[in-house]
């Protein structure tokens, strides 16, 4: 929705993709936190009772020959 509204043309509209981006796996880079050092990161919903319901077969997985 940032870049759809065009949000990401303005400082705050940046500033929330940074702060996404801080939320992210390994966070920002030094570069980023000098250059945005004022970011929160962006709170990550928290999933709860998360289960994958429809498993592919084990031989898809293992990358076992079906055949």
């Amino acid at each position: 929705m940032l870049i759809k509204n065009q949000e990401h043309l303005t400082m705050e509209g940046i500033s929330k993709i940074v702060a996404i981006k801080a939320s992210m796996n390994i966070g920002l880079s030094d570069e980023l936190k000098s250059a945005f050092p004022g970011i929160i990161p962006a709170q990550r919903p928290k999933l709860l009772n998360c289960q994958i319901k429809d498993r592919p077969p084990t031989q898809f997985v293992l990358g076992a020959d079906p055949n």
